[in-house]
């Protein structure tokens, strides 16, 4: 589906529209753990076009595939170009703030920082209009934030609100994944058997992917440790 949608927007000489598909295709691969495939769509969507959807796209596969080097610096190009941009500035960098301080174990900065973005949790990104992803980032990350603080009651709030509105989700990975964040977080709660359901009911939406995919595999060590 990406690479004819890539090769379509190619063929119509929109370099911008085909450089926001590739850069879809790097954050889905880096939600799900293949951070070399990420790194290679970040590459790739860089070199056609480098405007406001597809830096931020960018940067959030970067900062998701362990690049914070590279997703710092994208974040700072962003601030410097859109300084009275509000989707940047209200949501786009807030949430590379928070993803940044999640990657070096700062929960409390990551939840500071997403506090402007707040307002604007239900607004549709540019990256939805031709990407299909994006919506939802500041809850979902917040979640994730909490998580890691370990706070989490105020977790699963977050993560529920992505639940609650998947018409602003569409087809992005977190619509799926937003079950797992929610399985982890029922797992700090001591209670086994409802943290145990809670895998199975993300085992049983992916039951048709791939066995290999990184982080499929990742939940499946966590659920093993619950036995």
């Amino acid at each position: 589906m990406w690479n004819r949608a890539i090769a379509s927007a190619r063929q119509a000489d929109m370099p911008e529209r085909a450089a926001i598909i590739e850069a879809a295709e790097a954050v889905s691969e880096a939600h799900f753990g293949n951070t070399a495939a990420a790194r290679q769509h970040v590459r790739a969507s860089l070199e056609l076009a480098k405007g406001r959807d597809v830096e931020y796209a960018a940067a959030i596969a970067l900062a998701l595939s362990g690049d914070s080097a590279g997703a710092e610096r994208l974040t700072k190009d962003l601030a410097k170009r859109f300084p009275e941009d509000t989707p940047v500035q209200f949501e786009y960098l807030p949430t590379l703030h928070a993803l940044l301080s999640l990657h070096n174990k700062a929960p409390s900065d990551a939840i500071s920082r997403l506090e402007t973005a707040r307002a604007y949790d239900l607004a549709m990104p540019g990256t939805a209009f031709f990407a299909k992803f994006g919506g939802l980032y500041p809850a979902y990350v917040r979640g994730q934030a909490y998580l890691q603080a370990g706070r989490p009651n105020e977790a699963a709030a977050e993560f529920q609100k992505v639940l609650d509105h998947r018409g602003i989700v569409l087809g992005d990975p977190i619509g799926a994944l937003v079950y797992l964040q929610l399985s982890r977080t029922v797992g700090t709660s001591g209670d086994k058997a409802k943290a145990k359901s809670a895998y199975e009911d993300f085992f049983a939406l992916w039951k048709e992917a791939d066995p290999d995919i990184p982080i499929l595999k990742q939940a499946k060590a966590e659920y093993a440790r619950l036995q």
